[in-house]
This record gives structure tokens, sequence and C-alpha cells, in this order.
């Protein structure tokens, strides 16, 4: 469990800096990379970055357990 923690972390900090370069520069770098907001890849991005804060969200307590030993 300790693995996906890491990739859900690693996908949230790639999704955090998307959202500030839309921010800062109004520059959507998933949506560059996967040909444009509406297309299918760039949604599965989306969506996948979503799922992650959600899985921080409910199991925030036990990934801090997980890491403490």
């Amino acid at each position: 469990m300790k693995s996906l923690d890491v990739i859900v972390a690693i996908l949230l900090v790639i999704g955090g800096l998307n959202w500030g370069l839309v921010g800062l520069f109004k520059f959507d770098l998933v949506a560059t990379i996967f040909g444009g907001q509406t297309a299918v890849l760039s949604r599965i991005v989306y969506t996948i970055v979503g799922i992650c804060a959600l899985y921080q969200i409910v199991l925030w307590k036990k990934i801090q357990n997980r890491w403490k030993a």
C-alpha cells in the first residue's frame, strides 16, 4: 500500500503544478500534452488526479499510520 500512497502523492503534485500553471500563466500542461481539455486522454488524467485526491481525503489517517512505523 505504501507504493500506492507514493503514486497518489506524485499524481497530486503533478495536478497541483498543472493548476499552478493554469492560475499563473493560463497554460494547461495536461491539455497541451494530451490534445486539449476535452480530449479523452486529458479527461482520463484529470479523473485520475481527482480520484487520487479523494483517496487522500478518505484515507488520510490510515496513510499517516502506515508511514509512522
